[in-house]
């Protein structure tokens, strides 16, 4: 008996350990106010929504956009910040919702291993890399990733 309990305690703490495993979103830098140099560091408390981008015509970029603007009202007044990092051409998106453009967007596209020609990366508020795709993500999709983001860290700060 005794060592059936302790076998059970130990799938118990090996299956904890293993869901409290985080992947941590690798720097960035994007231009601030003033065009000072800021960090994906001085973005923690607020979501981020990175799609990265050999090209900003591309199809998979296009369509997520579009994607994007569905939900982007929703998110607005919850300090959602959206970055773009682009491979190709780095400037402004064209599109309604206020996009950052991250310095250097293939060493980004590097940093977070997108090999592929379009990726959509979601960083929670706590920094840690919520959801990474080389897909186009629908908008329910990508609310209900950041909405369990919230939802998880609200739940993460009460019971501390």
């Amino acid at each position: 008996m005794r060592t059936l309990l302790l076998a059970g305690f130990l799938l118990l703490s090996i299956s904890v350990s293993h869901a409290a495993v985080v992947r941590l979103a690798p720097e960035f830098g994007f231009p601030g106010p003033g065009n000072k140099v800021q960090s994906l560091k001085s973005l923690r408390g607020q979501a981020v929504v990175l799609l990265v981008a050999k090209n900003p015509k591309s199809r998979a970029f296009k369509k997520q956009l579009k994607y994007l603007k569905e939900i982007y009202e929703q998110f607005a007044s919850k300090q959602v910040v959206f970055v773009a990092a682009l491979g190709d051409g780095e400037g402004p998106v064209k599109s309604d919702i206020p996009f950052v453009v991250a310095i250097n967007g293939s060493a980004v596209a590097s940093a977070y291993g997108a090999q592929d020609d379009f990726n959509l990366v979601i960083i929670g508020r706590d920094g840690n890399v919520d959801y990474q795709t080389n897909k186009v993500c629908p908008p329910e999709r990508v609310r209900d990733v950041i909405q369990n983001s919230f939802v998880v860290q609200e739940g993460s700060r009460k019971g501390q």
